[in-house]
């Protein structure tokens, strides 16, 4: 891609370009599908014309969804969130009619390696660990959970697979949470991080968590 773009050097599939009086267009590509976005409007419908003399394309109008992220674009701003794919991850772990967790971790509750637990299956619980990780794109409020049972995926035992069905349980009452970006503020990223790892091969003496809030 040329005619003026610069590649986002954190992410290949990134395009930027700028124009004059501050204008930029934004332009995402995943094999077949492309979208875009700006703060001016006739960058974005020169963009669209040029693109479609140049490929076969097909315009299919503001973005609804997307790689399973549902885009809401309302009045007081976007809102995206990955009900569907939080109820088919439900479904996919038979946990779809499973009574609704209060959080996705016990407060205070440590996780350990179970040295002498019962094994479980290994490949389904990498499955469980990855369908969740996806979820993080819009969920932040299970970002540490998911974290700390993907430390144990080589050998998971009975108590890493319970501490996995809760994550899902808690889906079950909150799958259509998401990440609201609120239109005309400037939102600030805030990470909060408290850890008390002792530097021991031993993972329950770590007790490290990130809070991430926009205010």
């Amino acid at each position: 891609m040329n005619d003026g773009f610069q590649k986002c050097p954190s992410e290949q599939t990134l395009f930027i370009k700028k124009g004059a009086n501050q204008t930029i267009l934004i332009v995402s590509i995943y094999v077949d599908d492309l979208i875009y976005t700006g703060n001016d409007v006739g960058m974005m419908t020169n963009f669209k014309k040029c693109m479609m003399r140049a490929f076969d394309m097909t315009d299919l109008g503001k973005m609804r969804f997307f790689l399973g992220i549902k885009v809401l674009q309302k009045p007081e701003g976007i809102f995206l969130c990955q009900q569907k794919y939080a109820n088919d991850v439900m479904k996919r772990f038979a946990m779809f009619e499973s009574k609704p967790m209060k959080s996705p971790i016990v407060p205070g509750n440590k996780v350990n390696k179970d040295t002498n637990g019962v094994m479980v299956d290994d490949t389904h619980f990498k499955q469980i660990v990855g369908s969740l990780m996806y979820l993080n794109t819009t969920r932040p409020n299970i970002m540490f959970s998911v974290s700390l049972i993907s430390r144990y995926m080589s050998k998971p035992t009975e108590l890493h697979l319970q501490v996995a069905k809760r994550i899902l349980r808690y889906l079950k009452g909150t799958a259509s949470y998401g990440i609201l970006y609120r239109k005309g503020r400037e939102e600030n990223l805030l990470a909060f991080t408290d850890s008390d790892y002792a530097g021991d091969e031993d993972d329950s003496k770590s007790t490290s968590g990130y809070v991430f809030l926009f205010n």
